[in-house]
């Protein structure tokens, strides 16, 4: 796997993301969350303009890339005293391949390089990845429901993984 860094001067990489985030979200969180909140999180989270924002703030978005071509992707930023892996995504035929494993080892790495040993994610409680990030090593920590805007709330689990 490639991991390829968006920057935010990229307008052309920033839109290719946003569709390709819109796409993967479409499709696995429909069925969760229901079209209008999750039509509401996408603009909200995943618009080129939120995602120019994000980076602005400190977020490190990267494609994941296979023989040039982007099957995915993932973002992460240093909060406190650790990694916050905010997406991590892969398109549905890319699924349960190992795929993930190796994003994980990225996300170390740059959380090693970081000067951080701990990386934290919320997860909806619906979404079948909860068994993946088990099997990554992930424990839940905790649940929390965030109020996101317009009527419509983020009802997580918290995870978290050390790393040795």
């Amino acid at each position: 796997m490639n991991y390829i860094k968006v920057k935010v001067n990229d307008t052309h990489a920033i839109k290719e993301l946003s569709c390709l985030a819109s796409k993967i979200v479409k499709e696995h969180y429909d069925l969760i969350l229901g079209a209008t909140q999750n039509d509401y999180m996408i603009d909200k989270f995943q618009s080129a303009a939120a995602i120019t924002e994000q980076i602005k703030q400190g977020y490190q978005y990267y494609f994941v890339s296979d023989k040039n071509n982007n099957i995915g992707f993932i973002a992460f930023y240093p909060r406190k005293d650790e990694m916050y892996l905010s997406k991590f995504y892969l398109q549905k035929e890319e699924r349960g391949k190992g795929i993930s494993k190796d994003m994980l080892h990225f996300v170390i790495k740059k959380t090693k390089e970081a000067g951080l040993n701990t990386i934290v994610l919320n997860v909806n409680k619906h979404n079948k990845a909860v068994l993946v990030y088990e099997k990554l090593g992930f424990i839940k920590i905790r649940e929390e429901k965030n109020d996101i805007g317009n009527g419509f709330f983020m009802d997580d689990f918290v995870y978290k993984y050390l790393i040795e």
